[in-house]
C-alpha cells in the first residue's frame, strides 16, 4: 500500500489519545471484512480535521486532486451533478481516512445502477437510555421480516441503537423500497404504539424509539459495517448475530477500535449477497398484515 500518512500524530479522539496513525491503522487492518459492503457504493464521508470534539461534517464531493484509484460515481442531486467517491480498494480505504474521515457511511444504491437499492437499513434509534427497549423492538422487526419472507442482518450502530439491513435483488426502485421500509414501520407501530413511533420531531417521540427508514430515501445513506463512530472509545459498528442479541453484554458500542478485530475472521454477514430478495412476494404479505391490521 502506498498511502502517505500526513500528520500522523494529529489527535483525533482527545480522551482515549487516538492519533490519526491509529484511524488509517484501524481501517487498514479491518479493510478485508469491510470492503465487501463499500465497494460500488457511493460514499459520504464523515470527517473531522480537528477532532471529535470540533467540526463535523459530510464530504460528499470528490476533489479534482483525489487520486485515480478512488473511483467517481456522477449523483444528480436537485440541478446539480456531483461527483461521488466509491471506496473499492485498501489504497482508496487509506487515503480516505487519512483525509480525517473517521466515520464512513454509504448509500444503499450501487454505481452501476444509481435507482436500485441492493440494500434496505432499518434504523431503531431510543429516545431515552434503554437498551433492553431497542433490544426487544430489534426482536419484533427480525419477526415481521420473517413473516413476510425476507432475510434480516444485525450491526450494533456504535451509537445509540441497532441497525438492521436486508440484502435486495435491486428489481425495486428507491422510491418502492423506501416506501416498503415505511409501511414496516407503520405495521409495527400499530403493533407496539407505546414503544414506537415514527414522529421524526424529538418533542413527539416522548420516550418511544423512533422507528427510521429515512436511511432508503433517494440519495441518503447510512453507516457502514465496520466503520468508526466519533465518540469516546472509538466505537464500531459492528455486524453481530441475532442470538448475540439476547447476550445481556450487548450494547451499541460494546465493540471499539482495540476489540473488534478479535471478531474480523468469523463473519457474522458472511453469504449475504446471496440471499437478497425481491420485495414483490413480500409487499404482498406484508399488505395482507396491514390489512388484517387494521380490521
Amino acid at each position: 500500500m502506498d498511502v502517505r500518512i500526513t500528520h500522523p500524530d494529529k489527535v483525533l479522539f482527545p480522551r482515549d489519545g487516538y492519533t490519526k496513525a491509529d484511524v488509517v491503522g484501524y481501517y487498514v487492518e479491518v479493510s478485508d471484512a469491510m470492503l465487501p459492503f463499500m465497494r460500488n457504493h457511493p460514499l459520504a464521508m464523515l470527517r473531522f480535521n480537528d477532532g471529535i470534539d470540533r467540526e463535523r461534517f459530510f464530504h460528499k464531493r470528490t476533489p479534482k486532486y483525489f487520486p485515480s484509484y478512488i473511483d467517481r460515481v456522477q449523483i444528480t442531486i436537485g440541478d446539480e451533478k456531483v461527483n461521488y467517491s466509491v471506496c473499492n480498494n485498501l489504497e482508496a480505504l487509506a487515503y480516505i481516512a487519512n483525509h480525517n474521515s473517521i466515520e464512513l457511511h454509504l448509500l444503499t444504491v450501487r454505481a452501476d445502477d444509481l435507482e436500485h437499492p441492493d440494500r434496505m437499513v432499518f434504523d431503531l434509534d431510543p429516545s431515552i437510555d434503554d437498551f433492553e427497549m431497542v433490544r426487544e423492538a430489534t426482536r419484533w422487526l427480525h419477526e415481521l421480516l420473517d413473516e413476510v419472507g425476507l432475510p434480516a442482518f444485525l450491526m450494533t450502530s456504535g451509537s445509540r441503537g441497532l441497525h438492521t439491513w436486508v440484502p435486495l435483488d435491486r428489481k425495486s426502485d428507491t422510491e418502492e423500497v423506501h416506501s416498503f421500509a415505511g409501511e414496516v414501520a407503520r405495521v409495527l407501530v400499530d403493533r407496539h404504539p407505546e414503544v414506537l413511533t415514527t414522529e421524526f420531531a424529538k418533542a413527539d417521540r416522548g420516550s418511544r424509539i423512533y422507528f427510521d427508514v429515512a436511511r432508503n430515501a433517494p440519495g441518503q445513506h447510512a453507516v457502514a459495517p465496520y466503520s468508526l463512530r466519533a465518540k469516546d472509545g472509538a466505537p464500531v459498528a459492528t455486524p453481530i448475530t441475532w442470538d448475540e442479541l439476547d447476550d445481556p453484554k450487548l450494547t451499541p458500542q460494546r465493540w471499539t477500535m482495540k476489540t473488534v478485530t478479535g471478531r474480523i475472521g468469523d463473519d457474522p454477514w458472511a453469504g449475504m449477497a446471496k440471499k437478497a430478495r425481491s420485495l414483490s412476494r413480500a409487499r404482498k404479505a406484508l399488505d395482507r398484515l396491514a390489512r388484517r391490521g387494521s380490521v
